[in-house]
């Protein structure tokens, strides 16, 4: 049976206002006066009954608010330290600002919880949203998909039903890998990104896992380590692989700014780069090239892929 449609009727009457009540504090209409109560009242209201005004009143007036809304599902704290994020912004903003969009960033760590973004859509009458890094335990995304939000990924996310830009993590990763064992390396380690959640870090251990087996070697879980983004969890990834009885004498790292803290670990052990340790990071971040030695690492068009996510959504606001 078909599930029936929540109205803006059904959102009064939980709320207990009016409809026009709800039509002001939903769409957020200016010169009006609403309580803070009643408005608190009409948003609960509507994220229980899981309604969406936005859709709904796309088709009613041809006025938009020309925002954009950039999720970014990580910790805040990468916002301002990881190096790939800007030139995905740079690229994103170039094609939003000659068609008239501005772009509205935030960052949400527990997508998982159930307005963990989505007042973004209801509070600022954004046009639509780019998600960067999404996940598969976001409890936003059917409902957006449901209301017929324009939503673009900025990273794979299988069974989502949005359309999304991203690299082939898999052969990017494998490559990586083979790299290494074309120097010469059969042991070799990864850092890659925790939870398993997020696709990416999942397809990037899937390109390890295949270089090895292509090339007949082992698949050891004593040699795979997890990051969170961070350098100081690269460093202490890398830390906890050099004390192995048996340590590696590479490491594919998957994400560069990761792999600085496992340079950091390495040298501080007196070991040199890449004589004694090879290391083979992923991103390309400008940073790399500019350490000593500088880090080998798989190239990512970040800038490409705003720029194309940022087509990809006006394409859908206007279609």
């Amino acid at each position: 049976m078909a599930r029936k449609r929540v109205t803006s009727k059904d959102v009064a009457e939980l709320a207990g206002v009016s409809r026009t009540t709800v039509s002001f504090v939903l769409n957020n209409v200016p010169g009006v006066r609403i309580a803070e109560e009643t408005r608190r009242r009409v948003l609960e209201a509507a994220r229980e009954l899981g309604y969406f005004p936005h859709a709904a009143a796309r088709s009613l007036v041809t006025q938009r608010s020309h925002l954009i809304g950039f999720v970014l599902c990580q910790s805040p704290d990468r916002v301002f330290s990881d190096a790939f994020l800007p030139e995905v912004l740079r690229g994103v903003g170039d094609v939003a600002r000659p068609a008239g969009f501005r772009v509205l960033v935030e960052s949400v760590e527990d997508v998982s919880k159930p307005d963990a973004y989505i007042q973004l859509v209801w509070e600022q009458r954004i046009d639509g949203l780019i998600l960067s890094g999404p996940r598969s335990d976001d409890e936003q995304l059917p409902k957006l998909r449901e209301e017929g939000f324009p939503v673009v990924l900025l990273g794979q996310l299988p069974g989502s039903g949005f359309p999304a830009v991203d690299v082939d993590n898999i052969n990017g990763a494998r490559k990586a890998v083979e790299h290494l064992i074309n120097l010469g390396h059969r042991r070799i380690g990864i850092i890659t990104n925790a939870p398993p959640y997020y696709t990416a870090s999942a397809h990037r251990l899937e390109g390890y896992r295949r270089a090895l087996s292509k090339h007949g070697l082992p698949f050891e879980r004593a040699l795979v380590r997890y990051g969170d983004f961070t350098e100081e969890s690269g460093y202490a990834a890398m830390r906890e692989l050099l004390d192995l009885a048996l340590p590696p004498t590479a490491v594919f790292v998957a994400s560069d700014l990761v792999a600085f803290g496992a340079l950091a670990a390495i040298r501080e052990r007196g070991l040199a780069i890449p004589q004694d340790m090879a290391v083979v990071g992923f991103d390309d971040v400008r940073l790399a090239r500019y350490i000593s030695p500088p880090l080998t690492t798989v190239r990512l068009p970040a800038y490409e892929l705003g720029a194309r996510a940022m087509k990809m959504l006006i394409e859908m606001i206007e279609g």
